[in-house]
């Protein structure tokens, strides 16, 4: 990976984006993917999407991520000053205690910790998992009026300030991983593209969409909008190479053992058939995932918009989902970039994704 491509990873991975407040991050990625485009567009609620424009008209295809993160919201705030919090997404209140908070108020960020009771003066009962509501935000304030005077209030987000790090060469540890790296993916497809000396036949649009983690609101809207012919959804996956997980349960899916190709329900089957069909033409190793009701991502809004759109899911391994030590590897990330431009530059018609029943 291009030193210039790290930091600009590097710079998501850092920025806050928890579903519903997706502006600050959608304004970085905008800026940086659209130097690679034709144009970069929004909506009203803040889908972003860059367009490189093919060579045949009507022939599209829409590679597609989500920009959200999971996170808080304040939900109370005692007259002694402690914030009390309601969750944004599947955020795990397992991890939460002990742990930094910066609430996005009305004069910027805001500093607090989730308090965590010193394990001298805890009861043997407090040492259960708290509920969600039992939970507090310490921000050194003296009272609700304290609180209010620096900005914050009830219904401000807030998101963990743990930042990204490299743990090996290969391997990058943060927050957010989910899915900050499915934006970063489309951002260097569209650098590859825009490298060539000829462009695809088929028009590629990139989109970052927002609130996937509430019910994958944002792609429902924007494919309906952009009516693209094919769609190709990023996310992450469980990688279940680490203890305590069952396999037999969740699939075998290891950490820089390629990219992960889901087949079954919203993924369509010649689709998923010509992703692998690349992927072994190239030589990219996939691994292979089942589902057998939803995928639980922005594939199941994506692929029942309009008349239906064919679709398919690859996703990124990562370890220890929706915790503030998300791991990936950066060797799974380059093979999704090489696998999906090597698609993109066979693409030819969309008529041969169509089955033939006469």
């Amino acid at each position: 990976m291009k030193d210039d491509s790290r930091e600009f990873l590097f710079r998501l991975l850092s920025l806050p984006s928890p579903t519903g407040f997706e502006t600050e991050l959608q304004k970085a990625w905008a800026s940086y993917i659209g130097q690679y485009s034709d144009g970069v567009e929004n909506d009203a609620y803040g889908n972003a999407w860059a367009t490189l424009k093919g060579q045949v008209d009507g022939l599209s295809v829409m590679v597609e991520a989500h920009a959200d993160e999971i996170g808080f919201m304040v939900q109370n705030i005692s007259d002694d000053g402690y914030l009390y919090l309601n969750r944004i997404g599947g955020s795990d209140r397992a991890i939460a205690r002990g742990k930094r908070l910066r609430i996005q108020g009305d004069r910027g960020p805001v500093l607090g910790v989730i308090g965590n009771t010193a394990i001298h003066l805890r009861d043997k009962d407090d040492d259960k998992i708290p509920e969600l509501h039992q939970l507090f935000v310490d921000i050194g304030a003296k009272s609700r009026a304290d609180v209010e005077s620096r900005g914050v209030r009830v219904g401000h987000p807030a998101v963990y300030t743990d930042t990204a790090e490299m743990m090996t060469e290969d391997r990058i540890v943060g927050r957010a991983i989910d899915n900050r790296i499915g934006g970063f993916i489309i951002s260097q497809l569209f650098a590859a593209l825009s490298d060539l000396a000829e462009r695809p036949m088929a028009t590629v649009i990139g989109l970052n969409a927002v609130q996937e983690e509430i019910g994958c609101f944002g792609a429902k809207m924007a494919a309906y909008r952009l009516e693209p012919k094919l769609a190709l959804v990023l996310d992450v996956t469980h990688a279940t190479d680490s203890p305590g997980v069952d396999r037999n349960k969740y699939g075998s899916v290891k950490l820089g053992g390629g990219p992960s190709i889901t087949h079954g329900t919203a993924n369509h089957p010649q689709l998923v058939a010509k992703l692998v069909e690349t992927s072994r033409r190239v030589d990219i190793q996939l691994q292979n995932e089942a589902s057998s009701r939803t995928t639980g991502t922005d594939t199941d809004a994506i692929f029942q918009s309009k008349q239906g759109i064919p679709s398919a899911l690859l996703s990124v391994p990562l370890r220890y989902m929706h915790s503030t030590v998300e791991i990936a590897d950066l060797r799974d990330v380059d093979s999704c970039i090489r696998l999906l431009k090597e698609f993109i530059l066979d693409l030819k018609d969309v008529k041969e994704f169509y089955p033939k029943f006469v």
